[in-house]
């Protein structure tokens, strides 16, 4: 286990460029399998969880090569993977696990998808239940969660309204639907990012979005493309967090997906009142991109709707360190969906909170946090929960004194270089 430190003070300045999204890197990978001819991609997530669905993609048959950033996936078509010759690991990774759900429900052969302890724990019959219901046979573990053993074959469109706002849930169905016979409608109660839709289109298939459905028709093909993968706002949230919290700062974070559904933090900082400066960039994947330049500025408390959490779920742990510095109180509502991720990350965020000094506490699924807190530097266990070990560093900046973040090494699932990125830039 891995532990960083570092001594809070200094100031931000520079620019920096995060890794390739993560949501986007999956996805490429998936439709590129799925494609007819060589997809080329660019800017591909590091991460591990990203690294997890290709390895997985490789033992079904699919060919990935090059290195760094760049990737080339030779497709095999719809339906055209092979059977594995063992279980599947998607390591750490919920989106490489429910959506290859979706894909391998669709192939005539049985698999099994398995993951590390804690994706172990997340729940999986949000997924299985649907695709049972386009003709799937689907077996999980005792209370719903992984492994997943799954029968494929011949699916049958359905339409189906996720009883949680999940992105992965809506894609696992999607793909699925891309195999099965007739057409498929998902019924979104509240929007949830749509990179899947949007890399459909760029893939060429026939997807139609209205209201809040998205369809997807059976029975076409996928050609093959080149996708440049934009920067990750997920990882970005923590530049802009840390460079309005630590004084004097201003810092440039550049070519950033700006995907509407991707920087709901974006509106909640601005209403803190962060000096935050957005440019448009050239489109990549399909996607808006941005420059963003980001100065100190004083925060105040803010309030969070549970129809805002959609776009914004992934960054709560650090909105609420900005949270605990502002001036008045925050309320995050309708959390319930962080006790599903990586760790209970709604019960890890007031931890972390309270162990810096700060006063944070949960109430049902709403975190309350107390604002202008003077921070102290702290021992803190993130409990391999990569959003928790980013944001206890980005707190050791903004505190006083030593802190020191064990097993930090849980930050490879998605920013491998963050820490020391973090500190080049600081001065």
């Amino acid at each position: 286990m891995s532990e960083r430190r570092v001594s809070g003070g200094g100031r931000l300045s520079g620019e920096v460029r995060v890794p390739g999204d993560k949501s986007v890197s999956h996805r490429a990978l998936i439709f590129g399998a799925l494609a007819e001819g060589t997809t080329q991609i660019e800017g591909l997530s590091p991460g591990a969880d990203v690294a997890s669905t290709a390895s997985v993609l490789r033992a079904l048959g699919v060919e990935i090569s090059g290195a760094g950033g760049s990737r080339s996936v030779r497709g095999r078509g719809l339906g055209g993977l092979s059977a594995p010759k063992t279980e599947l690991d998607a390591g750490n990774s919920g989106t490489t696990m429910r959506l290859m759900a979706g894909v391998l429900a669709a192939h005539p052969f049985a698999s099994r998808l398995t993951g590390d302890a804690s994706l172990r724990r997340r729940p999986m019959e949000r997924v299985a239940a649907p695709l049972r219901a386009m003709g799937a046979k689907i077996e999980l573990a005792p209370g719903g969660t992984a492994p997943i053993a799954i029968a494929g074959g011949a699916l049958r469109g359905v339409e189906w309204t996720p009883e949680a706002a999940s992105a992965q849930v809506k894609s696992s169905i999607l793909l699925a639907g891309l195999h099965a016979a007739g057409r498929t409608t998902v019924v979104e109660k509240i929007p949830t990012r749509d990179h899947t839709e949007r890399l459909l289109a760029l893939f060429g298939a026939e997807v139609e979005a209205r209201g809040g459905a998205v369809s997807v028709s059976g029975g076409g093909r996928l050609r093959a493309a080149r996708v440049g993968v934009p920067g990750d706002p997920s990882s970005a949230a923590f530049w802009a967090v840390a460079a309005s919290l630590l004084p004097d700062s201003e810092l440039a974070v550049r070519g950033v997906c700006a995907n509407p559904r991707r920087v709901g933090f974006l509106n909640v900082l601005a209403r803190m009142g962060a000096d935050l400066k957005r440019v448009p960039a050239p489109d990549q994947a399909g996607e808006p991109v941005e420059d963003w330049t980001i100065r100190a500025a004083p925060l105040s408390g803010v309030a969070v709707r549970p129809d805002e959490v959609p776009g914004l779920v992934d960054e709560v742990p650090i909105l609420a360190l900005a949270a605990s510095r502002a001036r008045g109180e925050s309320v995050f509502r309708g959390l319930g969906e962080l006790r599903h991720k990586e760790s209970d990350r709604l019960a890890g965020t007031a931890a972390l909170l309270t162990a810096f000094g700060a006063k944070a506490a949960v109430s049902g699924d709403d975190l309350i946090v107390s604002g202008g807190a003077s921070l102290r530097g702290a021992a803190f266990e993130p409990r391999d929960d990569h959003r928790l070990a980013m944001t206890a560093f980005v707190a050791g900046l903004a505190a006083e004194g030593e802190t020191r973040v064990s097993g930090a090494e849980c930050a490879e699932i998605s920013y491998p270089d963050f820490y020391d990125d973090l500190l080049e830039r600081l001065s």
